[in-house]
């Protein structure tokens, strides 16, 4: 807000209408906020911002609905929303309320397997890497079999069958 600049200035010297003007900003509201820098609703809630900061001071396990009633026996009446509203801005929370944080720098524990490609996924010549994943297929009860070549990264079909043996699934691999 500028109103406290303007009211700076004009303790200077300089004439509130330069200020205003400068500023761009209309007199009559300065005039206004002049008369009461604090409004009625801001005083109003800092008193229950007080009362519910006291009360999260004395028991800091407390969540908003216990702090609403603390600051109602203490003379701050105020809705469980409003309460919560306060206690959000200023993060009072519960201290039993919010899951702790996990820390980005956390790195994951070690490879589950050796990696027997060294990371280097490319291939002189054919036939010479291949990459596969056994997975469960969604309609089948058979595991799926899906293997790819590196040097043309096309997939190798194997059997769409629903129903079958293991052998049918695998009979793809090597089409």
């Amino acid at each position: 807000m500028m109103y406290p600049l303007v009211k700076e200035l004009a303790v200077d010297g300089i004439p509130v209408a330069v200020s205003c003007r400068v500023l761009k900003l209309s007199r009559q509201p300065y005039y206004r906020w002049l008369r009461d820098a604090v409004t009625e609703a801001d005083l109003t809630w800092a008193y229950r911002a007080n009362a519910l900061f006291d009360a999260h001071r004395d028991d800091p396990e407390f969540g908003y609905r216990f702090l609403a009633d603390e600051a109602e026996a203490a003379g701050q009446v105020m809705a469980a929303r409003t309460a919560w509203r306060i206690c959000s801005d200023n993060t009072w929370w519960s201290r039993f309320g919010k899951k702790p944080r996990r820390l980005k720098s956390v790195r994951s524990g070690p490879a589950v397997h050796e990696d027997l490609v060294q990371r280097e996924f490319t291939a002189q010549r054919p036939n010479r890497l291949w990459l596969t994943d056994i997975t469960e297929h969604p309609t089948a009860w058979i595991p799926a079999i899906v293997a790819t070549l590196v040097i043309t990264r096309l997939p190798v079909k194997h059997s769409g069958a629903r129903q079958g043996c293991p052998s049918r699934a695998i009979s793809g691999v090597g089409r």
